[in-house]
């Protein structure tokens, strides 16, 4: 058993208690990890005040730390070892099998337990739900599923490393592993957050021609600009594709949304060029979208994402590698937190006042 501080949700809010827990383990192909760092994503958030996950449970899923132990079957981490924590997956399915993990057919990264239904948490009360996203890292351990646990190299700042397994690696993801993004090509952003502008700093690195963000915030469009965005829309009062084709005039070769907002979306897919490709990161509230079908005539397609289709053994690494050639500056995203601050960086990201909070531990 190892003894660990947690932020444990029993509610439907996002006013967790630090709470002491034991946490058992790690068993056969698992992973302990002392953490360093985790990043806080607005899944964390949407997850803290619906019903999504059982309760009482701990969240956090963009975690980075050290290895402190591994369980029987691992052989090529070792403790000491600096890991980022991100998504698990089966390793058999159709999906696995294609080296397609973000879309494996057997994962639930919401269900909480072990794949065999047990809990490694336990608190005063009883059990603590775990294993949220492979690692429930709003902790100051967490204990991973072997295919979730990426080593990366050491001379990497380790604290900033977490935002990597889930939102970074979406937004990059999408322009590199989805749209295949090509020099020359043009992309519009619809948000800039932290998953758009990695968006729009992927588009860069893949030579993009023009990149367009739109968002309400002005100083995230400045952001973005400064990021390699080519042109910032502010968004409000009607819909921005007219704009966007006053500087493209045959629209975008892709569009990414990252609000999840009916209406935004729809203004994205008429920004689009003939041929185009419009992603999304996200569902709408309702879970529905009325898309027209005429303008799709044109060989446009509507492609949902997952973790931005992330090899992330291969990804996550090459993430790091291009932030440490500088061609990939995801600091300009980050603000850090004590762990015990968790509540202000709820608020500070739901207020978009930070674009991508860190809780130190």
């Amino acid at each position: 058993m190892t003894e660990i501080r947690a932020a444990v949700f029993r509610d439907t809010g996002l006013k967790p208690s630090i709470e002491t827990l034991e946490m058992a383990g790690p068993g056969a192909d698992e992973v302990l990890v002392k953490l360093t760092a985790t990043g806080v994503c607005h899944t964390d958030l949407k997850t803290a005040v619906t019903d999504r996950s059982p309760r009482p449970v701990v969240l956090g899923h963009e975690g980075a730390g050290v290895v402190e132990a591994v369980g029987p079957g691992v052989a090529d981490l070792e403790p000491g070892d600096h890991v980022v924590m991100t998504f698990t997956w089966c390793g058999h399915c159709p999906s696995c099998h294609s080296a397609r993990p973000a879309y494996c057919y057997n994962t639930n990264h919401f269900a909480c337990t072990r794949p065999d239904g047990t809990h490694y948490l336990h608190g005063a009360d009883g059990p603590v739900h775990g294993d949220f996203f492979n690692q429930s890292s709003f902790a100051t351990h967490a204990l991973g599923r072997r295919t979730g646990v990426v080593k990366v190299r050491k001379d990497a700042p380790l604290s900033m490393l977490g935002p990597l397994g889930c939102g970074i690696q979406t937004g990059a993801g999408a322009v590199l592993n989805v749209f295949r993004m090509k020099p020359g090509q043009t992309l519009a952003v619809f948000g800039a957050g932290s998953l758009g502008l990695s968006a729009v700093m992927a588009a860069r690195i893949a030579g993009a021609a023009e990149v367009v963000a739109v968002d309400l915030h002005p100083n995230r469009l400045q952001l973005a600009t400064e990021l390699g965005a080519d042109h910032a829309i502010r968004a409000g009062g009607g819909s921005v594709h007219e704009r966007i084709r006053d500087l493209i005039p045959h629209g975008v070769d892709f569009a990414l949304d990252t609000t999840a907002i009916g209406p935004v979306m729809l203004d994205a897919i008429a920004s689009l060029a003939p041929h185009g490709s419009f992603g999304f990161v996200a569902p709408t509230e309702t879970g529905e979208l009325t898309v027209p079908l005429r303008p799709l005539m044109m060989n446009r397609r509507v492609l949902g994402i997952m973790e931005g289709n992330s090899n992330p053994d291969v990804f996550i690494p090459q993430l790091v590698d291009f932030h440490m050639q500088g061609v990939f500056p995801f600091d300009r995203l980050v603000r850090f937190y004590p762990f015990d601050d968790i509540e202000q960086a709820f608020h500070d990201s739901e207020a978009g006042t930070t674009v991508k909070p860190i809780l130190e531990m």
